[in-house]
């Protein structure tokens, strides 16, 4: 068995494949569009990785690739969080300790070269996807969200990875029997009242510029947060170009004074998910018939992001904006999985028990010194 750093286009193709032939039997596996993953790995097509340093591992065994993981340093993290915590993600393996410890020991050793004192991960080169799952395997994950078998937090944990931080998934499912709350109705007609508050969708004619905002409300209002560090607005840009064939702009909302000030949003996407489960990540030649047809007939949505600005916290604007995103999604048939909640979070992780939602799952970041 031989570890391998990526540098050919080939080498690139066999670290992207890799899922595809892992899951391939996996009945709760999502494949991601081929497409999507590949642009992951190139600057000009991901933003983030403009302010990253990185390098892509291969382990190969009898000439078969059998594992994968990325290390990186993000510097735009390096200078918020005041820390030489080094990322290392995209693992993927087999059940098998010798090979997840030849392909971490190599990313440990990368980082350390590069001066980090400690190794925090799985972080994707996508925003926002931290973490193996470690509890609620099933369902089938949602967009932008990771998935993994079981194992994997065995092979890490036996590497000397330890948990960092827990983040949870609620779901608020219609067909299940939920409902708003009575009393946070009252709640939020008051609140909106009370402050002038009005909640707005994106315009589709000016999406950019709306996602510029959420993004420069996001960087002022969850700075705080364990893990957080700014997106920049060409970041920003290029997601609304990524999302605008798919966004429900009724489930894109940004709270504003009465004076037009933003000062909190809401960003919930339609769960392509359930559309590209079986088409193992390609679109051709029939994916996108499937994709226009059911597009509009999604009833499924992951709540992605959520932040107010600082001096209007505690004010339960939170709570306005689920609600709003609940109503403007037909409350009588949406399933919407709130993904995901810091678990020490205790503002929010109460207001959503208030709200009488279920635990879905919870993934698990792991951090280890080196």
């Amino acid at each position: 068995m031989e570890i391998i750093e990526v540098q050919t286009r080939q080498d690139l193709k066999a670290f992207i494949d890799l899922p595809y032939q892992l899951y391939r039997n996996d009945p709760v596996w999502v494949a991601p569009l081929r497409s999507e993953q590949q642009a992951q790995y190139v600057p000009e097509n991901n933003p983030m990785l403009n302010h990253c340093i990185y390098a892509l591992f291969l382990a190969r065994e009898n000439g078969k690739v059998v594992g994968r993981v990325s290390a990186f340093l993000d510097k735009l993290a390096l200078d918020h969080w005041k820390q030489p915590i080094g990322l290392f993600g995209s693992f993927e393996c087999n059940n098998d300790p010798v090979i997840a410890k030849a392909l971490l020991s190599a990313a440990r050793e990368w980082l350390r070269k590069k001066g980090m004192t400690s190794m925090r991960g799985p972080w994707s080169f996508a925003s926002q996807e931290w973490g193996l799952v470690v509890e609620g395997y099933e369902p089938s994950p949602v967009i932008l969200a990771p998935y993994n078998p079981p194992y994997y937090n065995d092979l890490l944990t036996s590497f000397g990875l330890a948990k960092a931080k827990d983040l949870m998934v609620y779901i608020m499912d219609a067909k299940d029997g939920y409902q708003f709350p009575e009393r946070y109705l009252t709640l939020t007609e008051k609140v909106q009242k009370r402050y002038g508050v009005t909640i707005r969708p994106v315009n589709m004619k000016s999406l950019e510029q709306d996602v510029v905002t959420i993004v420069n409300l996001a960087n002022v209002s969850i700075s705080d947060n364990w893990g957080f560090y700014p997106v920049t607005e060409e970041e920003g840009r290029a997601m609304a170009r990524d999302l605008k064939q798919i966004i429900n702009p009724k489930a894109v909302l940004i709270a504003e004074t009465a004076g037009g000030k933003p000062i909190g949003f809401a960003m919930t996407l339609p769960d392509i998910n359930v559309i590209l489960k079986g088409l193992n990540g390609r679109l051709l030649p029939f994916g996108w018939i499937k994709l226009l047809y059911m597009l509009p007939r999604i009833t499924q949505y992951r709540m992605w992001a959520l932040g107010v600005i600082p001096e209007y916290q505690g004010k339960a604007i939170d709570t306005l904006l689920y609600r709003a995103t609940y109503d403007a999604l037909n409350s009588n048939k949406v399933r919407l999985e709130i993904n995901y909640v810091l678990e020490d979070n205790v503002r929010m992780n109460n207001a959503l028990y208030k709200m009488g939602v279920k635990n879905l799952r919870r993934y698990r970041v792991y951090e280890m010194p080196i």
